[in-house]
This record gives structure tokens, sequence and C-alpha cells, in this order.
């Protein structure tokens, strides 16, 4: 599973991780990535989705109708 948010789009960013006495060395930011079951009342089935904890308070919201019409806007399949 890629650590990519199929509604915000958030991924991985980059940068350094600074010690105690300045030594830098690279590292990554994960998004903190859920894999989560949503029932899609319209199509009468389950959608499972890999959301950030942002795209979750989004569907929320915004309801998961509106959020699969985004995703499926961006091209990806659901």
């Amino acid at each position: 599973m890629s650590r990519r948010c199929m509604l915000t789009g958030a991924q991985p960013r980059f940068g350094k991780q600074v010690s105690h006495s300045h030594r830098r060395s690279a590292r990554r930011f994960d998004p903190n990535i859920q894999s989560k079951r949503y029932w899609l009342a319209s199509e009468g089935r389950y959608v499972k989705l890999q959301l950030s904890t942002k795209a979750i308070k989004t569907i929320d919201r915004i309801g998961v109708e509106a959020a699969v019409a985004r995703i499926r806007a961006r091209g990806e399949d659901v």
C-alpha cells in the first residue's frame, strides 16, 4: 500500500533529522494513513479507502458520497 491519501493526496515529505550536536541525516515524514471502510448507499456496497486522518474528518463533514465523487474526479478507482 502506498502511503498516499486517496482524498487529499497527502504523501510522504522529506527533510532532515537534526541531532543534539546538529548533525543532519535524511528522514521521511509519513502522513497518518488509515484504511477505512464506508457504506456507499447509492451503489449498495462498501468501499475501502486509504485516507489520512484529516480526510476522515473531511468525510464526516461533507459525506461519503461527495468524497467518492471527488476521488473519482481525480481519476482514482473506488
